[in-house]
């Protein structure tokens, strides 16, 4: 027996098309606008079409958006309805919810009247996505962007809330709550607060709620194995060669490797200044110690700046432990070796937490614990290099 031809509601009149295309297609249903008028012929001049979609009801969406004027291309790549019920159900309400407002839209273009929008935040989530990542120049790692996708996954509660409706408490509760390591935790604030910044740009909300979310838990991130004290002699006996010049710049100032290629350099002064990760390392200010000073000058005539990428100063860092015999050791191991050695030496702790640039758990030292660039430079100078010579 034939199986009976589904009917769907007949779409208003200047509204567009849905038509279902012929043969095994993966996308059957053309999306277009109305129709462009008459042809000499008397046809009509259908537009090219918007898209193609495997659902009836995602092209109504499409046609929905397309009339709001809220439709970009490639929409329909981010409307998924899925196959297994529950999850069938739920989207289906999103994607309702979703041309409910743009009905709003409509009828606000029609009577005039302010048109009140509800989205969610995964909704206003796609829109971000799409502003930033394909409708914008700039090109974007692929890394980059798949980290945005791992933290949307990971703030899944939000996800269904109106954005309107999420207080801090809420967006805290979601960071406090997961069970990630520090680096994921970092992806979903960031991600948090860029989907929040857009929701105020576009007048979703009438208030960014999203400022004072942060992570309230140690970094748990920051592991690996110190150079030993025979290692940083074979350094400075090899202080010429490009590798062992860096390594030495890097062990005796205590920055993580992204943050020598967005640091201030202050030769005249000898200090870096700024970093990234935490708000507590973009301001920091590290002093040169005095022995790294000539390495950082040297390497300055020569390169104009002191590292070209991470990736292959792993591979020559590699190499040179290779060469010498050495534990292979990665750039953050240099980091362990400065906190090492403060200890070693006996730089105050709230010190050598500002010169790593670690956020104080107290409230006197993050506040009140000013510290003058002269002395971290005391306390860095404690460091005898004459040890190693």
């Amino acid at each position: 027996m034939a199986q009976k031809k589904k009917k769907y509601p007949k779409l208003p009149a200047g509204f567009g098309s849905i038509r279902k295309l012929p043969g095994n297609r993966r996308n059957p249903y053309c999306v277009q606008a109305t129709s462009q008028g008459l042809d000499i012929n008397g046809c009509p001049i259908r537009p090219k079409p918007l898209c193609y979609v495997d659902s009836w009801y995602k092209g109504f969406a499409i046609l929905t958006a397309y009339n709001a004027g809220t439709y970009t291309p490639g929409m329909e790549n981010h409307i998924d309805i899925g196959s297994e019920p529950k999850e069938a159900a739920e989207n289906m309400s999103e994607l309702i919810r979703g041309m409910l407002n743009n009905y709003a839209l409509i009828t606000q273009r029609i009577t005039g009247e302010e048109a009140e929008i509800k989205k969610t935040f995964a909704e206003v989530y796609h829109e971000y996505f799409i502003d930033k990542f394909e409708k914008s120049k700039k090109q974007y790692s692929v890394s980059t962007i798949n980290s945005t996708k791992a933290a949307f996954k990971n703030v899944s509660p939000l996800h269904d809330r109106l954005i309107a409706d999420l207080r801090y408490a809420d967006l805290q509760k979601v960071i406090d709550d997961c069970p990630l390591k520090h680096s994921s935790l970092e992806l979903m604030v960031t991600l948090i607060k860029q989907v929040f910044n857009y929701a105020e740009l576009m007048e979703y909300i009438d208030k960014d709620y999203s400022k004072r979310v942060s992570i309230r838990k140690p970094d748990d991130d920051e592991h690996g194995v110190p150079f030993s004290i025979d290692e940083i002699k074979q350094l400075w006996k090899d202080k010429d060669d490009p590798t062992a010049e860096m390594l030495l710049i890097m062990i005796f100032s205590g920055h993580r490797v992204s943050e020598y290629g967005v640091a201030k350099i202050n030769v005249k002064e000898a200090y870096f200044e700024g970093g990234v990760k935490t708000k507590t390392s973009k301001v920091r200010i590290v002093p040169m110690h005095s022995a790294i000073i000539p390495l950082v000058k040297k390497r300055l005539r020569r390169d104009k700046k002191l590292i070209g990428t991470p990736q292959i100063l792993r591979k020559d860092i590699k190499k040179y432990c290779a060469a010498h015999g050495m534990t292979y050791h990665t750039p953050h191991d240099t980091r362990h070796t400065f906190a090492m050695l403060c200890d070693k030496y006996n730089v105050k702790e709230n010190d050598k937490k500002r010169m790593l640039g670690h956020v104080f758990e107290d409230v006197t030292n993050a506040v009140y614990g000013h510290r003058e660039l002269e002395d971290l430079r005391l306390e860095i100078e404690k460091i005898k290099v004459s040890d190693f010579l």
